[in-house]
């Protein structure tokens, strides 16, 4: 079982950042791909970020360059940093976690990009 929790979403202005942290219930080691996916009013959850427990990391083409994912092993967190924010970033946000052939979700955070 890995129990998930996402903090930092909020309303940004536009070409701002926020940075999301999502805390891991267990050790981050023995997870195989974490990971942000992100579900728009309307709109089918889809990728924006991935990285493999060895570092790879993996972005979609609409954050790539301005979205960052980096994993904290030392306190079993994984962050996401987004820069050059745009409307169409808004989003509720959620972290996943690929563990044991199961995939587990966190409950989401909301992020507003609006002026």
């Amino acid at each position: 079982q890995v129990q998930l929790v996402e903090s930092g979403g909020g309303l940004v202005q536009p070409g701002g950042s926020l940075r999301l942290s999502c805390a891991v219930s267990r050790n981050i080691f023995s997870i195989s791909v974490m990971g942000w996916f992100r579900q728009a009013p309307g709109k089918q959850r889809e990728l924006a970020a991935t990285i493999s427990r060895g570092g790879s990391t993996n972005y979609a083409d609409s954050v790539k360059g301005r979205f960052t994912i980096s994993r904290d092993n030392a306190n079993n967190t994984v962050h996401l940093q987004m820069n050059s924010l745009k409307p169409e970033d808004t989003a509720v946000y959620y972290c996943n976690a690929l563990f044991a052939f199961r995939n587990y979700w966190g409950p989401g955070t909301q992020v507003t990009v609006s002026s």
